[in-house]
């Protein structure tokens, strides 16, 4: 993960202060972004995912999620399914009950979420609602003692936090296999369906499908908070290879360019 985000910084050259604000606002708008949003979108969701000229994080994950679920065969996505139904068991089977005595507390926040997310539809497609549907996680946090009792800050909540993170990411895979065979259902349903098989129309209502459950089970909720860790990354690397260049006279442009641009001023474009 690090060399992933980290390593593509490092070896950008001129880390200037107006180009990280620059990057900063655009990664953030492209985050934000609510293209691919409408319902009226779906068709060209999917055309600008096949093309990679995609506008914003929701229409990138969300033509991914379609392609994968309208275009792939359906005895893949059974047996990707299966096998990791298989290793949910084993996970399950594994980890202490302690640990799965905290799952009724992300059940609650999934609620929440939920109602909040139907805000999103009915409200025509706010993103505030959006912004809440995952801000209702940690908030449920101080109110873990009135779902679970005392075992939440007994003997103390830092010592039960690792087995809260545990319980938390075994509740995310619990939630995605849901997601699956809720898809796996409508694929089939589409498949059997003699109407829909032959009319493009079943191909519509698959990709609402999809559209509604990459919101509903918080897939793009994870990855906006995945996206706004690497934007986090990618500041403080290149604030930090900003001050090098700064500090120790362009040292980082130096290793990588040569010293005819290394004598660039720093407040130079």
């Amino acid at each position: 993960f690090i060399a992933w985000v980290v390593t593509p910084i490092i070896f950008s050259p001129f880390p200037r202060w107006i180009l990280i604000r620059q990057d900063l606002q655009e990664f953030s708008n492209f985050i934000t972004g609510g293209a691919g949003t409408g319902e009226d979108e779906i068709k060209e969701v999917v055309d600008r995912g096949k093309k990679c000229t995609v506008r914003s994080l929701f229409e990138c994950g969300l033509a991914d999620e379609m392609a994968m679920w309208t275009e792939s065969a359906m005895f893949m996505l059974i047996l990707r399914f299966i096998f990791k139904v298989l290793v949910a068991m084993f996970v399950v089977v594994a980890v202490p009950t302690e640990v799965l005595d905290f799952l009724p507390i992300f059940l609650v926040a999934l609620s929440c979420s939920w109602v909040v997310v139907l805000g999103y539809f009915v409200a025509g497609l706010n993103n505030v609602f959006l912004v809440l549907s995952f801000l209702v996680w940690p908030a449920a946090v101080p109110f873990a003692h009135l779902i679970v009792g005392n075992r939440w800050s007994h003997p103390s909540p830092i010592v039960r936090l690792p087995e809260y993170v545990i319980s938390m990411c075994m509740f995310f895979c619990l939630l995605g296999l849901v997601k699956e065979f809720v898809l796996i259902l409508c694929r089939v349903i589409q498949s059997l369906s003699p109407c829909m098989r032959r009319s493009r129309g079943g191909i519509g209502r698959m990709h609402e499908c999809v559209r509604i459950c990459f919101v509903y089970f918080l897939v793009h909720q994870v990855q906006f908070v995945e996206a706004y860790i690497v934007l986090l990354a990618n500041l403080v690397t290149s604030c930090a290879l900003a001050v090098v260049d700064k500090v120790f006279c362009n040292a980082h442009t130096w290793f990588l360019l040569n010293s005819e641009l290394a004598r660039t001023k720093h407040g130079e474009r």
